[in-house]
């Protein structure tokens, strides 16, 4: 019988990672569950998922650390034979030429256009509405860019705490506020203007100030504060 046949519940510890990932995406996944994908099995005592806790443990669950590991040192984990551990360091590293890449990409902010062009590949040409908040330090310089809402066709749900939770835990001082039209307009919504003016309230209280507000299509962009409503 094939495996997709199965509950999920009759499933071993070790295949449920993947299935988790496939039901409802990969930043549903801790660490450990995403290690786990990448060793594939425990031993006969350790899940997957049980080994790569171990493993995170030993290393104060940081991943920066966990990607400085030699081959060696994995090994030296009972159930990490030597394909794991090049598996776990390969991805380590594609970790970290991301980060170099992001490095180079998020530069100062200057312009509407900067934003439209650094948000566009990302949710322009989407089917579904996506609210996206770009963290800037004082020199407007990009510190993270991170998807805070996701959606159907003509809206999506922000959850304003988790938007300054996030601004408090990097620090930021400024935010741009992006979202995309799958509709093609570039029309802002009464929902749309609500919850622009619900940010800023809440940033001016924290004394972080919202900047703009992009919507964001296939072709083109709007920006609050080129249309004076900033």
């Amino acid at each position: 019988m094939e495996q997709n046949n199965f509950p999920i519940t009759n499933w071993s510890e070790d295949d449920k990672p993947r299935e988790k990932l496939m039901l409802k995406g990969k930043s549903a996944l801790s660490d450990a569950e995403l290690i786990a994908i990448l060793i594939g099995s425990g031993s006969r005592n350790e899940s997957a998922v049980g080994l790569s806790k171990r493993i995170l443990a030993s290393v104060d669950n940081n991943l920066n650390a966990l990607g400085k590991l030699t081959i060696q040192q994995l090994m030296n984990f009972k159930g990490i034979g030597e394909a794991k551990a090049i598996s776990i360091i390969a991805a380590m590293e594609l970790g970290r030429r991301r980060r170099a890449e992001d490095a180079v990409e998020l530069k100062k902010i200057s312009s509407s256009k900067m934003i439209f062009e650094l948000m566009q590949p990302i949710i322009g040409e989407l089917p579904h509405e996506e609210f996206w908040v770009l963290y800037l330090n004082n020199s407007n310089k990009v510190l993270s860019k991170s998807q805070q809402g996701k959606g159907g066709i003509t809206g999506t749900i922000v959850d304003v705490r988790l938007v300054f939770k996030a601004a408090l835990e990097l620090g930021a001082t400024g935010l741009i506020l992006c979202h995309n039209h799958p509709s093609g307009t570039l029309i802002p919504s009464d929902a749309d203007k609500q919850i622009t003016r619900k940010l800023k309230e809440a940033g001016r209280n924290l004394d972080i100030n919202v900047l703009d507000h992009i919507i964001i299509t296939e072709n083109g962009y709007y920006s609050f504060n080129d249309d004076g409503i900033f």
